[in-house]
């Protein structure tokens, strides 16, 4: 249900006038909350500016539905970000405004009265505070413009001179931004870019390309037969689960992470719209949501947070949600056509969903009466049914720039030395599609969670493209990383952050006349920091980790041991080996091992250590199991003791091996009294 694009309208204070007719010094493709405080930014640096949005409304995922803050840590927030959500908390200290509950009877979040700013928000406050600091600036704005995308880049040498729009509107500029979801101008300028995940050996990576091995979050619970007639593999697969093989894990493939739209629902009767049940609507889409509660799976499946006004932000959750998990391949490099008709594939899939959760007979009654409590908010996105505005094009593009951000960067083991913002989310990916398993079981995979760092900077070479592709660009929203690293960068809050520095830096480039490759990063930073912008993290920092390489013997790090469980990953407590150590959550005791397999040079007597990091909350019972030489040996180890060697390693004897693969040590979490920590496994030869 995206809205039909409008005729050219531009908005300057309220006023309609032609923007197409000059020069700007700037150009903002793309109204996102990146384009946004592009725009601002450049206004308040004295040049002119023009935002050219192709839709209707302003904000991206902040105004269209993603009311609650995506951000690791606030306090890593600063600049023009931080003053929206200042702006928020102004708006709802007006009793006025909250018209369907009081103020005090507000259960959500982010409204911290010792706090100057708000993290939640309905969808319609969001727009207006943005249209606020539009005005204020006069900064114009154009709507219902999209690139064309065939000849809609004109360049000299690697220099874009100017931006031409389906409708011939031209707009010409010294530097240009790129703040869509999609990348298109950054594409269409012969920028590098990657679609879909890499293999973890393009960067070094642990958490990028397949994980099937590691598919335990927002997954099935039961055993549900994806097949048509159930039983029968000939008769075919129900619709939502593809055919073949999910791949191998660590490889690269084109899959992107599911999108959705969040939800802006509410229990207010007066306010409630029911959810509409789309065009043509078939039971049979939701065959497989049927078949998982029949299995006896009846989690409510969505995550519903609250927002001010009885009202909520409403996200995907377990293992059939509002994630339209492997429709979305071609978004990313698709035509206008191509995207329009996945877009409503979204819109017809989730209003769908919606409908059967709260009618099918099928849907446990707890279950159906829950979603006829809460139904659209009638006063939310007036121009579309009520319906988010904004799909959640959760990644699309991402450019291959001067500087790649990494995993290792979100762990803190490479560190950008030319930051423009800190991130601080959790690598988050949503799962990237549905397959059958060997035992004849639908099954998700793609889905990571991974945190426990502190928040970490981001470095200015990845908002430029490459100097021989072009070099009056800027690409904050599609900007230069990994599948994985993105999915902890691409928060909203984030994207205002880098949004305010690529238009710092735009202005620079014109003001120093360079490239912006090129721009003096001292510069660049002194300005940053006099807008208040958080460059660097001052607060508890992440312990340093010991480095493989530099250990004697043959060692084995956590992140190269086989295993079934252990997903949960940290960097709290050190000393560790490598990046960090991972744990086995307190959970399915009995259920998750870990095994940690050398390959030793030649046969003999070897001293194996074992890392761990001791806390109160660790097991004192952990099960470890040494494979040598044809016997087993088994070990056990108190982690809520300090490991004895180097504060990090504890001996557990010495053994014989034969040279090779065949001996190993595995480490599980059976009998656990507290949490399991793996860490590294260290073969010293033993002396004779």
């Amino acid at each position: 249900m995206r809205a039909t694009l409008i005729a050219l309208a531009v908005l300057v204070a309220g006023s309609t006038v032609s923007a197409a007719d000059r020069e700007y010094a700037v150009v903002v493709y793309g109204g996102t909350s990146g384009g946004v405080s592009a725009a601002v930014q450049a206004a308040r640096m004295g040049k002119t500016v023009v935002l050219i949005e192709p839709g209707k409304h302003l904000g991206g995922l902040t105004s269209g539905g993603l009311g609650a803050t995506d951000i690791g840590n606030k306090k890593a927030i600063g600049g023009l970000a931080r003053e929206f959500y200042r702006r928020i908390k102004t708006y709802y200290a007006a009793d006025a405004v909250w018209t369907r509950e009081p103020r005090a009877a507000y259960k959500g979040g982010g409204h911290d009265s010792a706090e100057d700013t708000a993290w939640t928000f309905e969808p319609h406050v969001a727009e207006k505070v943005y249209n606020d600091l539009l005005k204020e600036h006069n900064v114009p704005v154009v709507f219902g413009q999209r690139l064309d995308l065939k000849a809609g880049v004109r360049k000299d040498g690697t220099r874009i001179t100017a931006v031409v729009m389906e409708t011939g509107e031209t707009y010409r500029g010294k530097v240009f931004i790129d703040a869509t979801y999609e990348g298109d101008l950054m594409a269409k300028a012969g920028v590098s870019y990657h679609v879909g995940r890499e293999a973890n050996a393009t960067y070094g990576e642990t958490l990028n390309g397949v994980e099937v091995k590691h598919d335990r979050s927002h997954q099935f619970v039961r055993n549900v037969d994806p097949y048509l007639k159930p039983g029968d593999p000939t008769s075919g697969l129900v619709p939502g689960v593809h055919a073949g093989s999910p791949g191998t894990d660590g490889e690269g493939d084109r899959r992107v992470q599911a999108y959705n739209f969040r939800l802006c629902a509410t229990d207010v009767p007066v306010n409630r719209r029911p959810w509409p049940k789309p065009a043509g609507y078939d039971e049979k889409r939701y065959e497989l949501l049927l078949r998982n509660f029949e299995a006896g799976d009846h989690r409510l499946p969505w995550n519903p947070l609250l927002m001010p006004n009885r009202k909520t932000d409403a996200n995907n959750n377990f293992a059939i949600s509002t994630d339209h998990i492997g429709a979305n391949y071609d978004y990313p490099d698709g035509d206008y056509a191509t995207r329009e008709k996945i877009w409503k594939d979204h819109v017809d899939y989730q209003q769908g969903l919606m409908w059967t959760l709260a009618n099918h007979p099928r849907v446990p009654e707890k279950v159906r009466q829950h979603f006829q409590t809460w139904a659209l908010a009638k006063d939310e996105f007036l121009d579309t049914d009520n319906w988010p505005n904004q799909l959640y094009v959760r990644e699309a593009r991402r450019m291959i720039g001067a500087f790649v951000m990494t995993e290792h960067n979100c762990r803190g083991v490479r560190t950008a030395e030319d930051p423009v913002g800190l991130a601080a989310y959790t690598m988050d990916s949503h799962n990237t599609q549905r397959y059958v398993t060997k035992a004849g079981f639908a099954r998700n995979e793609g889905d990571v969670q991974v945190g426990g760092f502190p928040p970490y900077p981001v470095a200015y070479r990845s908002l430029v493209p490459k100097a021989a592709e072009c070099t009056n660009l800027l690409v904050p929203v599609c900007l230069s990383a990994s599948h994985i690293a993105y999915g902890s960068i691409r928060m909203e809050p984030v994207f205002m952050v880098l949004g305010q520095s690529a238009a710092t830096a735009a202005v620079l480039a014109i003001d120093g006349k360079t490239d912006v490759q090129a721009v003096d990063y001292p510069k660049l930073r002194e300005r940053l920091i006099a807008d208040k912008q958080v460059l660097d993290w001052t607060g508890p920092k992440r312990p340093a980790g010991i480095d493989p390489k530099t250990l004697a013997g043959v060692v084995v790090d956590d992140p190269a041991a086989e295993r079934t469980g252990f997903e949960a990953t940290s960097s709290t407590v050190g000393p560790f080996v490598g990046e960090g150590y991972r744990h086995d959550g307190g959970t399915d005791r009995g259920k998750q091992w870990a095994r940690f397999r050398p390959d030793l040079p030649k046969a003999g007597k070897y001293e194996v250590r074992l890392a761990y990091t001791p806390n109160a909350n660790r097991a004192t019972k952990v099960a470890v199991k040494v494979i040598h030489a044809g016997e087993e040996s088994t070990i056990t180890v108190n982690q809520r003791k300090a490991a004895p060697i180097n504060g990090a390693w504890v001996s557990l004897g010495t053994f014989s091996f034969e040279a090779g693969k065949t001996g190993y040590v595995e480490v599980s979490n059976a009998g656990a009294d507290g949490y399991v920590v793996i860490d590294a496994v260290q073969w010293l030869p033993a002396k004779e």
